[in-house]
């Protein structure tokens, strides 16, 4: 019985500490916050590129790092509880994808755990940080300048129509850059002596009734200004176009991958990337307050050929030569 005992206490007081010791030699795995208006397919994409941005600093989902994804899935009046719930689980740093929105949410939902954005607006004048230099604040990130380039993009288009063209603009009114870049689209368009016809899209519901709005103004192009519920529905965007002989410009080149005629623009996957890159230095101790807002340098023109045949336009040779890359 005494031997018993014995080995007992040598098995409770030997092995049984193992695991708690096991334990503690790894170390925690910090958990980040992902919020987007968006839904996961439609921006893939940017997310492989948040990814890359992660790896360059050293983290990988998975392995060091856990990531709590949160999809509005285009219906705004979600993102204040999407928001709350991240802050409700502690994450370390929350990251708002793509969408001004998704941003503002976050900061009304912490003023402490650290925020970073990849949006295509300009932060400063949200107020989701004081100044670009200088963010102060728990918020930073990656601003790719989406809705700053409408002026070029009607330019662009101004080039494929007779004169005294009118050119259709989408616009989402639930996005909060809505008002602005429907005031700064009809100011580019008077500059350029452009008429415009604006049609709300707030869902995918709004798309067929918007297209015959647009036919019944004599649109003869399209642009459509930047908003996640435009990307998630880029492809039938595309196609419906097409099929109403629309020439048609976008804010990036994920719409001409999917049948769109041409975009304009940054790439938002760089600015993913680099905001992937903040995050591994934020967990690596850095404060937002100290980190610049990162802005887009690079634009692109992407022309995809196969949709111009298809809608029987002859580009000018000047047009593809200011291409940066021809999807044929």
């Amino acid at each position: 019985m005494t031997s018993r005992r014995h080995f007992i206490t040598l098995v409770g007081g030997v092995v049984a500490p193992w695991p708690l010791a096991a334990r503690a030699q790894q170390p925690a795995v910090p958990t980040i916050g992902f919020l987007s208006t968006a839904s996961a397919a439609s921006i893939a994409p940017y997310v492989d590129g948040f990814r890359r941005g992660l790896a360059a600093a050293g983290f990988a989902e998975g392995r060091n790092l856990a990531v709590e994804y949160r999809w509005a899935d285009n219906q705004h009046d979600r993102l204040s509880v999407l928001a709350a719930e991240l802050v409700a689980r502690r994450v370390a740093v929350i990251v708002t994808a793509a969408a001004t929105a998704a941003a503002l949410a976050a900061k009304a939902a912490t003023s402490t755990i650290p925020i970073v954005f990849a949006i295509g607006a300009d932060p400063v004048k949200f107020g989701l940080v004081d100044s670009m230099s200088r963010p102060g604040g728990n918020v930073t990130g990656a601003s790719y300048l989406a809705n700053d380039l409408v002026a070029k993009q009607l330019q662009l288009l101004q080039g494929l129509l007779p004169p005294a063209s009118v050119i259709g603009v989408l616009v989402n009114p639930n996005n909060p850059n809505a008002a602005s870049d429907t005031e700064r689209t009809r100011a580019a368009a008077a500059a350029l002596r452009l008429q415009v016809h604006v049609v709300n899209v707030a869902a995918e519901r709004d798309i067929d009734a918007a297209f015959d709005d647009l036919v019944r103004a004599r649109s003869a192009a399209l642009l459509i200004l930047p908003d996640t519920l435009f990307i998630d529905l880029r492809g039938r965007l595309a196609a419906i176009a097409a099929a109403r002989k629309l020439p048609a410009i976008y804010s990036n080149r994920l719409y001409v991958e999917d049948g769109g005629l041409m975009c304009y623009g940054s790439s938002p996957t760089d600015a993913f990337r680099e905001a992937g890159i903040y995050v591994g230095r934020i967990l690596r101790g850095e404060k937002p307050s100290d980190l610049p807002v990162v802005q887009s340098v690079k634009f692109e023109l992407v022309i995809n050929l196969k949709t111009a045949k298809a809608l029987g336009l002859d580009l000018p040779p000047t047009l593809l030569a200011l291409a940066d890359e021809v999807i044929e």
